[in-house]
């Protein structure tokens, strides 16, 4: 008879997702990273970190139309 094996998880250990989304604004680049840091928090939980990973423009007949940023969030992992 095999034994099965249970593990338990530490008090303070956890496992984090990251996944990267790109946040656009015609306002700011700060304004493209709340947008993509809030629009994730309407369907991820925990999220725990959110970096800038780059910031570009969108041009458009020579003038900036357009603000982004990408952003790479962690959240809690409950696999």
């Amino acid at each position: 008879m095999a034994k099965t094996k249970s593990k338990k998880v530490r008090a303070g250990e956890s496992v984090y997702r990251i996944t990267e989304l790109v946040g656009t604004s015609t306002v700011s680049w700060e304004d493209a990273a709340k947008r993509a840091v809030e629009t994730a928090a309407g369907s991820l939980r925990d999220l725990r970190v959110a970096d800038i990973v780059k910031l570009d423009v969108k041009v458009d007949g020579g003038k900036v139309v357009a603000y982004r940023a990408r952003v790479s969030l962690s959240f809690k992992y409950e696999g």
